[in-house]
């Protein structure tokens, strides 16, 4: 081999190695480029899923937008502000029997069961009226929704009838009905609809079903809760008439059989 050809080699070999090592940059820059791609925009998606997951923690629940609610849609046969006074009766009648009381409570039920017929006639005959105030303390104990829900269910029932109200709040209070504290049933629309379907107004009524399940009185519930606790009564069931707290005699509690309420009413009707 001539000493121009082995020059002419090497040459040629050196020139295939230095186009070997372009090409070779060339790929791990097109390979960098797309690592650091694939990177960013996996970056991207975990902060957006991330941003995603704050904001929907941050997101008001339902009831929290409903407490907040500017605009509050009130049950017909209500008045004052927000809707949150509820008074049924006879014109006629010159007292007012307070009542203040929360869907899930037991004691509640106890007192409804027991005295809840009683004080259905007595409105009915005119001998008083009585002023509703719902609670939903219960559920801020805890961490339920049933108080919130039935109190708006309520508030659909009521928007037919002063008689439909009374009527779903005594089946809500049933022995059949009425569930365990713990038991958050009213936190559901299905149920809230069975326990209406034993009242003969609210049976199959279409307007009172979708306005449970479109929560029309959401935000009226939170206002009635609001009142409730800004009444400064601290449990359920609580009874007063002109101001003072209606109790069994020799009691701080109230009356829980009809006896007792008879008793005690006679009085505060005298007062």
């Amino acid at each position: 081999m001539s000493k121009r050809n082995s020059q002419a080699n090497k040459s040629a070999a050196r020139e295939r190695l230095r186009a070997e090592r372009e090409r070779q940059a060339k790929k791990d820059k097109v390979r960098k480029q797309l690592v650091v791609g694939v990177s960013v925009v996996a970056v991207l998606a975990i902060a957006g899923g991330v941003g995603y997951g704050v904001m929907q923690m941050n997101k008001p629940s339902v009831w929290e937008a409903a407490a907040d609610a500017k605009n509050v849609t009130a049950p017909k046969n209500t008045s004052g502000d927000d809707g949150t006074t509820v008074v049924i009766g006879k014109d006629s009648a010159k007292k007012t029997l307070e009542l203040y009381e929360d869907s899930r409570c037991p004691v509640c039920a106890t007192f409804e069961q027991a005295v809840g017929e009683k004080v259905a006639k007595d409105v009915e005959a005119g001998t008083y009226k009585i002023k509703y105030i719902g609670a939903t303390f219960i559920d801020n104990m805890s961490n339920g929704e049933g108080s919130k829900n039935a109190l708006s269910a309520l508030g659909a029932a009521l928007d037919v009838s002063p008689e439909a109200f009374l009527d779903y709040k005594a089946a809500l209070y049933s022995a059949e009905f009425h569930p365990e504290e713990t038991d958050d049933k009213f936190a559901k629309d299905d149920y809230l609809i069975k326990v209406a379907n034993s009242v003969d107004a609210l049976k199959g009524n279409k307007a009172f079903e979708k306005a449970v399940k479109d929560g029309t009185y959401d935000a009226w519930a939170m206002k009635m809760s609001k009142a409730f606790d800004k009444s400064g009564v601290q449990g359920t069931p609580t009874l007063m008439m002109d101001g003072k707290k209606i109790t069994a005699e020799g009691s701080d509690n109230s009356p829980m059989t009809e006896a007792e309420f008879t008793t005690a009413i006679t009085a505060a009707l005298k007062g």
